[in-house]
Order: structure tokens, then sequence, then C-alpha cells
């Protein structure tokens, strides 16, 4: 069995850490480089940073700001927002990231995931997918779930797996800052029709929650923000208590 990965997910807007619930309802959470240092001497084994205004606002994502991580963390991150085109992933690659997250650009341009794919490996390509359950289904959202559109959480997922994604990162938008768990009916799903990882976001508040996305949902990954950056959950106890729950992580 591979080893299950906890990932510290930064929300950055404005060059600050921040965090809400449901997506909406910001509050400040600390500096993104120290944070990441930080959440590296504690164990995270990635950390994903997100750009979470550049897609809704027009813009590119914060190079700058990626140089400076890389300079200071020596675990692989993962940076998302506002990335529309190839060049976009060389300049975030060659800042420092170990691969790029990507959300709205994929769902309008699907075929982007097949360029960066074959441009730089599957390995660099995670698809983000923020997904909401409506009385019609889990339909997927755009420019940071601000937008509906008519793509479904399955079949979208499904695509973007055949398309040379090489991972799945699913938040539900229901679950999001809620911290009663992850929505794992709907991550096993996920899991059992999908060939590559699957990340599970959105929902996590205690401990157990984390057992429980892995085990129920089957999740290979499971990322958390708030829990982490106000101190209610700390890394290394967490990985004690999953290696006490019998799951395999990473040391």
């Amino acid at each position: 069995m591979l080893a299950k990965r906890i990932i510290p997910c930064l929300d950055i807007k404005d060059g600050q850490t921040v965090k809400g619930v449901n997506f909406v309802n910001l509050q400040q959470a600390g500096d993104p480089v120290a944070l990441g240092k930080a959440y590296s001497e504690q164990g995270a084994d990635e950390l994903v940073y997100l750009d979470i205004t550049a897609s809704h606002e027009g813009r590119k994502t914060f190079t700058a700001l990626v140089s400076r991580i890389a300079a200071e963390i020596n675990i692989p991150f993962t940076v998302g927002g506002g990335i529309n085109e190839l060049a976009d992933v060389d300049s975030l690659l060659n800042a420092g990231a170990d691969k790029v997250s990507i959300n709205s650009a994929a769902l309008r341009r699907p075929g982007l995931i097949d360029e960066i794919a074959q441009h730089f490996g599957s390995q660099v390509c995670v698809v983000a997918i923020d997904a909401r359950k409506t009385e019609a289904g889990w339909r997927c959202y755009l420019n940071g779930g601000r937008l509906e559109t008519d793509r479904t959480l399955f079949e979208w997922a499904k695509e973007a797996n055949e398309r040379g994604a090489g991972e799945i990162l699913f938040t539900s938008m229901n679950h999001d800052g809620v911290k009663k768990g992850f929505a794992n009916e709907a991550l096993n799903q996920l899991a059992s029709e999908l060939t590559i990882p699957l990340i599970a976001s959105g929902g996590a508040g205690e401990i157990e929650h984390f057992r429980d996305a892995f085990t129920i949902g089957h999740a290979d990954a499971a990322l958390a923000a708030s829990v982490f950056h106000f101190g209610q959950i700390h890394i290394d106890r967490l990985k004690e208590y999953l290696k006490l729950e019998n799951i395999t992580i990473r040391q």
C-alpha cells in the first residue's frame, strides 16, 4: 500500500494566508512562507499554495512568492491559481514549484491537461475540482467556487484522469471549513473510478476525520487548512494517531 500523505493547504490572497467557511468569510491566518516552513518541520509531506483570487481577477499567479517559498522549504509543493497556458506552468516550475494545480482553466479548456502532461509529465499536473452537492447531484464550480457549471464531479474527474492528470484534488464546497468531516461517500466513489491518486479536501475538524478519509473514502492524501493554521491539529501528533490506527503514512 502506498503511504498516505498529509498536505496543509495555504489559500493566498494579497500575499497573506487566509481561510474561510464554504469559500466565503475569509480571515487572515499568517505569512505563507513562515507557515509552510513550520509545517515542513512538523512533518507535512507536501504543501499546496492556492492563489484563490487569480482566476476571478483575471491575473497570473504569484511567481515571486513561489521563489521565496522554494528558498525556504524542502518538501514538495504545488501551486495553483491563474494558470491558463504552458508558459504559466513553465514560469512556476522555474520559480521552484514541484507541481501545478489547475481548476477553472481546465474546465474551460480541458485540452490544457493533455498539454501539461505531454510537455512536463503527468506528475506535474494536479487537477483541482471544487464541487457542491446539489439537488441535481455533484456539480463543478469555476473561479474559486463562484460560478456553477454543467459538469458533474464524477464524469469530469474521469475525463481529467484520462487526459493525463497526475492527481485529482477534490474539494467538497459543502464541507469546506465546516469541520464535520470529509465527503467520504463521494471520495469512495471517486477512488473506485480513478486510476490516479486522489486528494481529499474540505471538512477536516478532528484527527478522526483524516482516518475516515483514508479508511472510508479511500483517499490517497488528505488536505486541510484551518485546523493546521490555527493550531487545532499538529501534524506530528496527527501522524502518531494514524500510525496507531494502522494507516501507512510517510515518516
